[in-house]
């Protein structure tokens, strides 16, 4: 295990006092320590970098305390502790005050439930108490009918004639059918219930060591990349037709794009994302070292791009092919020319990790930030085009709409947005999540697309495990779509437009009609589902899991 020297953290203290202002202190420390005869290179040490330490420790304290309750609500977060508890007591102690408070807290629960059960009591006793009213009332109502038809029908026959009414009558009561059956509505299964698309018609794709973050179709070929955190991607080649289990069908094709030599599943080579070019003849892949590598369809390796000083969160082709734009953690995007393979400009507005990044032509693009910024970027100017500014939280997602004249955000502040070049203001604030809103997508319909005469659609993925459906000229709720039990981290329109695909951490994937808002096929994996995309034609759709698959699911209506 690595440990850290005092020449090492002399220096980081030097540091600490002189990002603080604490000049004099500094000059003292630096003095008393000889930092000036130190042989670290302060330019490789970035700011803040004691406090970075330090939280770290206490973050990996904080969670060895937390060991012994690895077997409690996974969906808790450790909350029980504060900074000065860390700092103050031994991991045995923090392990007991973690265990006081969560038993407080689960008291506290029982309680809250237990009112909740004493009201659910108090109004099925009220209910039982109509019921018994109703019946009491309804027998009077009997008994009042029943004088009157007495007093009505005095001679014999007529009694007789009532007393076989009463019969019949007696006879509907007891089998319940008074006043004749009552209207229901007609449904069947194949109506009221999503069909399960089955396990025939899914091809599961193994092989990756660790969990698929990634996935994308060929836009020209049968071929789908995956990328994974064993630091390989792979193109598998996708037989035409109906998807068959590999049982029946054979092992596919694959071809293994390895980022590392040697042993696999090293962190630091996560493929955290790709993007085919537009011909479909070159695979982008980014990873967590840094570098974007350009792969062709028979998995030759044909050039490493090498500048970013941080992971690779986002990766896009421009439509003509000819540059590669790519943001990363090192709070920069890079636009790339391919052609000559190195950078050919590098952008440095952001001052927190580039989440995203989207192109709205040949030439200019959007990006996005923990910073809470979005910067709309040209190639050839040194300052942004346009500044966003309205998000009260990390921008996590920017896409331009088929015709590149709005773009939609969504953030960590619980909410998404429309904005156009032509205001420095948001044209919507779409408001109806209740959690953080991880990704989103615009409908392939409108103007610039191949279905201009159907009404542009943005939908928004969230951790409140649903998806929403946004009327784009309105700004307003179209659907609420809310079968997921968890966050929903990918959402993906079908070619046409008529469909849309979710993927969850609750394990299902699920398909929904525009036109009705409701599921119409639905698919449950052995894991959480981290993306998912359809292919060109439209009848198929991958999804990758965190059990270390990628399913392709069969799609016909």
């Amino acid at each position: 295990m690595a440990s850290i020297t005092s020449v090492e953290l002399n220096f980081l203290i030097f540091r600490y006092l002189n990002e603080s202002g604490f000049t004099h202190s500094a000059y003292t420390f630096g003095n008393e320590a000889a930092i000036n005869k130190c042989p670290i290179d302060g330019n490789l040490v970035p700011p803040g970098a004691l406090v970075t330490f330090v939280q770290k420790g206490l973050q990996y304290f904080e969670m060895e305390a937390n060991l012994s309750n690895c077997d409690a609500d996974l969906e808790e977060d450790f909350s029980f502790l504060q900074p000065l508890d860390l700092i103050t007591k031994d991991v045995h102690e923090l392990r007991q005050l973690i265990s006081d408070r969560r038993r407080k807290l689960q008291k506290e629960r029982n309680k809250e439930v237990e009112k909740e059960h004493e009201a659910e009591r108090g109004r099925a006793r009220e209910r039982e108490r109509h019921q018994k009213e109703k019946e009491v009332e309804r027998d009077r109502e009997r008994v009042k009918n029943a004088r009157e038809r007495e007093q009505q029908h005095v001679n014999h026959t007529d009694r007789e004639v009532v007393r076989h009414q009463d019969k019949v009558t007696a006879k509907h009561e007891v089998n319940g059918a008074v006043g004749g059956p009552e209207p229901m509505d007609i449904c069947t299964t194949s109506t009221s219930q999503p069909r399960e698309i089955p396990s025939s018609d899914v091809t599961i794709l193994e092989g990756h060591t660790s969990e698929v973050c990634a996935c994308a179709w060929c836009p020209s070929a049968s071929l789908l990349a995956s990328g994974s955190g064993d630091s390989t991607a792979r193109i598998w080649t996708i037989p035409e037709g109906r998807c068959k289990p590999c049982s029946q069908s054979g092992p596919l094709d694959v071809l293994v794009l390895k980022h590392v030599r040697g042993k696999t599943n090293e962190k630091s080579k996560d493929v955290t994302t790709l993007d085919w070019n537009g011909e479909g003849t070159l695979l982008a892949t980014g990873s967590y070292d840094g570098q974007a590598r350009l792969w062709s369809t028979n998995g030759e390796l044909k050039s490493t791009l090498s500048k970013h000083k941080g992971p690779i969160f986002s990766l896009k082709w421009n439509k003509r092919g000819d540059y590669l734009l790519t943001g990363s953690c090192d709070k920069t995007a890079i636009v790339w020319d391919v052609q000559a393979e190195e950078w050919k400009q590098q952008f440095e507005f952001h001052s927190g990790p580039t989440l995203d990044v989207d192109w709205r032509s040949n030439t200019s693009f959007a990006t996005s930030s923990t910073d809470n910024m979005i910067y709309v970027c040209k190639i050839g100017e040194t300052r942004p085009v346009q500044a966003f500014a309205g998000h009260q939280g990390e921008v996590n997602c920017v896409k331009w709409d088929p015709t590149g004249s709005l773009l939609a955000s969504c953030s960590d502040d619980i909410t998404a947005k429309i904005w156009s070049l032509k205001q420095d203001k948001y044209l919507h604030d779409l408001r109806e999540h209740s959690k953080e809103i991880y990704t989103i997508r615009w409908s392939p319909t409108g103007p610039g697309t191949n279905n201009p005469n159907k009404k542009l659609v943005l939908a928004s993925a969230s951790f409140d495990s649903t998806v929403k459906l946004w009327d784009v000229e309105l700004g307003k709720l179209i659907y609420s779509l809310n079968a997921h039990r968890h966050p929903v981290y990918s959402v993906a329109f079908s070619p046409n437009g008529e469909y849309i695909a979710s993927g969850s951490l609750d394990k299902s994937l699920h398909i929904w009609s525009l036109k009705e808002g409701k599921i119409v096929r639905t698919y449950a994996g052995s894991g959480g589902i981290f993306e998912v995309c359809w292919n060109k034609e439209g009848d198929k759709i991958a999804a990758c899991f965190a059990n270390n698959t990628v399913c392709v699911l069969d799609f016909r209506m």
